[in-house]
């Protein structure tokens, strides 16, 4: 049963209205829910939906019509873009479907990248990114470029690469959406035994209902609207090991 004390995410009657020409088009029409700190959420709808713009709004990437995005006890929809800015350096990862790695970085510079912003000294940085590389199953290709890892593995580093910062909030933009239906189940697990094992709360946005299996709460969209929210007492990954992240291409 959620209590109001745990509510990290509360999102009240959200609309986004585009103007297209004369044309109004509605992206979201009323989206209302909860989500509890360390929970495992998927945003499911086909193209047009409206998952991808209701993302953005979550993640503060964009301002809705009307409605109230609350995070963490904070109005994002009142926010500067300034502090919306800094709200997102110090509470949200992400992780994309295209990977978007540095292609001429090696694994663990792309995993740093994030701390150099931040202004941590190389050795610190360098140590962190190790760490989050070995929690990812990768310990072995710190000094791989994008180019000389699989679909998998690329993915593998920019889910280290969201964890670096440690931020409470990882958003997930169909982030198997490039890979084959194996390594998707095997990307999966990882996400979602990290976002569990280090309380992180996760969403994801997926075309694919199947994501679902592995997420504590799945969110239905059709044409702006959701016509389903799914809590999943047995979600798969929960007992997931650690250790099979090694095995993982």
């Amino acid at each position: 049963m959620e209590q109001n004390n745990d509510i990290l995410m509360d999102i009240r009657d959200v609309k986004k209205t585009y103007h297209v020409g004369d044309v109004n088009i509605y992206a979201l029409c009323g989206v209302t829910f909860r989500l509890v700190a360390g929970e495992v959420c998927c945003i499911i709808g086909r193209s047009g939906s409206g998952k991808s713009t209701l993302l953005n709004m979550l993640a503060g990437l964009e301002n809705p019509t009307s409605g109230q995005i609350i995070i963490a006890h904070r109005h994002l929809e009142r926010m500067t873009q300034s502090e919306l800015i800094l709200f997102r350096q110090k509470n949200v990862g992400f992780i994309f479907q295209s990977f978007n790695l540095m292609p001429y970085y090696t694994a663990l510079e792309n995993v740093a990248l994030p701390l150099v912003f931040r202004g941590a000294p190389r050795a610190r940085r360098n140590k962190i990114a190790r760490d989050m590389l070995d929690a990812v199953g990768l310990s072995s290709h710190l000094q791989h470029k994008p180019m000389q890892m699989s679909g998998g593995q690329q993915q593998r580093v920019a889910i280290a690469r969201a964890l670096v910062s440690d931020p409470g909030i990882i958003f997930a933009d169909e982030p198997t959406g490039n890979l084959d239906s194996k390594t998707s189940d095997e990307v999966m697990h990882l996400i979602t035994h990290i976002a569990r094992e280090r309380r992180k709360t996760l969403v994801m946005v997926t075309h694919d209902p199947n994501m679902r299996q592995f997420t504590d709460k799945a969110i239905t969209l059709l044409d702006g609207k959701i016509i389903d929210i799914h809590i999943n007492e047995n979600a798969i990954g929960k007992e997931f090991d650690g250790k099979q992240a090694s095995a993982l291409h």
